[in-house]
């Protein structure tokens, strides 16, 4: 079930724009207030349910609530118990199964990013499909073949943290209402850190987002911005057909091999435009026309699939091509105690950290451009 939020997603914009624009001070500040807020939308919201339903677990089921497996109760019953969680427990299997589903179920640019679950696995191998098969004598030697069109990805070295202010009264409540906050708290958080480190991550201690230039100039660790493809305007007519086949053309270059040779792939219904929510309906009202029967339509050509991200820049637009980006998780950390303070009344603090990586395959696979959404001429 959805979580309604209040404040969550005006903290959320505030963490957003202070990691563009503020000091280490300010992103600290921001990150606090976004957690607080998180714990106070998803503790009211659930008190509600609460209040509102209080039914045998078949009917619950029923209707969609949530009911925990045998070792999920087991293990919530303790945390009611014990008053918390332990140094030494890590989530159960089932609840970090259906916190990557809660992921990519709710937060459609995780779930075109492609975003894997690895479970306990915290490496993986890809490649290149094409090159898989090759001609060559009957007993020639394909170990450079091999090693050319495969590659080793190590998902251990990167760590996402998710904060769980655990409310003394939530305890109260019972395993069952325990898990879902739990659950929703570390989806919630988890989200915004993949989606920051999936689309704007500097490359340092942090994914390769797909804003960045993974041919550019490295410093310290963080990758550089991409330089704009290009403006678009998205004005009615011939001119968005012809900004957006520009657009898909450079999707569509495939550079393969160690000679990076420029080739085409098919990115047909792949591709997937990420807007600032602040330009979303700049670039609707420029795309919108009325047709002959006086309704009126918004098409854009070749089809891309539109989202949203607050960490896409505001005047700029991100497309990427699905299947183009790696991005994965796998193996978890126990859950801690946070020992250090945060301005949080009444509750105790843990931190639940998790795996993961992003990384652009190529330097063609993702494309930014700047947007001139000035009100075409009528």
């Amino acid at each position: 079930m959805t979580i309604k939020f209040n404040n969550f997603e005006e903290k959320k914009l505030a963490f957003a724009k202070a990691t563009q624009e503020g000091t280490p001070e300010q992103q600290s500040v921001a990150l606090n207030a976004m957690i607080e807020a998180l714990a106070s939308d998803v503790q009211s919201d659930i008190l509600n349910q609460v209040n509102e339903s209080i039914l045998d677990r078949s009917i619950m089921q029923a209707r969609g609530q949530n009911v925990l497996t045998s070792e999920e109760m087991k293990f919530f019953n303790a945390v009611v118990q014990d008053g918390g969680f332990k140094d030494t427990e890590t989530l159960p299997k089932t609840t970090q199964e259906r916190i990557f589903d809660d992921l990519v179920e709710e937060h459609p640019l995780l779930q075109h990013i492609g975003l894997q679950n690895l479970g306990a696995v915290t490496e993986f191998i890809y490649g290149d499909p094409e090159g898989a098969a090759v001609w060559g004598p009957l007993f020639g030697d394909i170990q450079g073949q091999l090693n050319a069109t495969f590659r080793k990805e190590s998902i251990s070295q990167l760590k996402l943290t998710a904060f769980i202010p655990l409310a003394n009264d939530m305890l109260k409540l019972g395993p069952v209402w325990v898990e879902r906050y739990v659950r929703t708290m570390i989806t919630e958080a988890m989200a915004v850190g993949l989606e920051k480190g999936f689309v704007a991550g500097t490359g340092k201690d942090q994914p390769i987002g797909l804003l960045k230039d993974i041919k550019g100039n490295v410093i310290d660790g963080v990758y550089p911005d991409k330089e704009s493809a290009g403006t678009l305007t998205f004005e009615p007519g011939r001119t968005t057909i012809n900004e957006l086949k520009g657009v898909v053309k450079k999707l569509a270059i495939r550079p393969v091999g160690k000679d990076n040779v420029e080739k085409v792939r098919n990115v047909a219904g792949k591709v997937v435009m990420v807007t600032n929510p602040f330009d979303t309906f700049d670039i609707q009202a420029n795309a919108t026309i009325q047709n002959a029967a006086g309704v009126y339509v918004t098409n854009l050509p070749f089809n891309p699939t539109p989202t949203e991200s607050v960490f896409v820049p505001q005047g700029k637009i991100l497309f990427f091509v699905k299947g183009e980006y790696i991005a994965a998780m796998g193996g978890t950390e126990p859950i801690k105690k946070f020992d250090q303070t945060l301005a949080m009344e009444d509750a105790t603090l843990y931190i639940a950290k998790q795996f993961a990586t992003g990384k652009p395959k190529d330097n063609f696979a993702a494309q930014v451009y700047t947007l001139d959404l000035t009100t075409p001429e009528v």
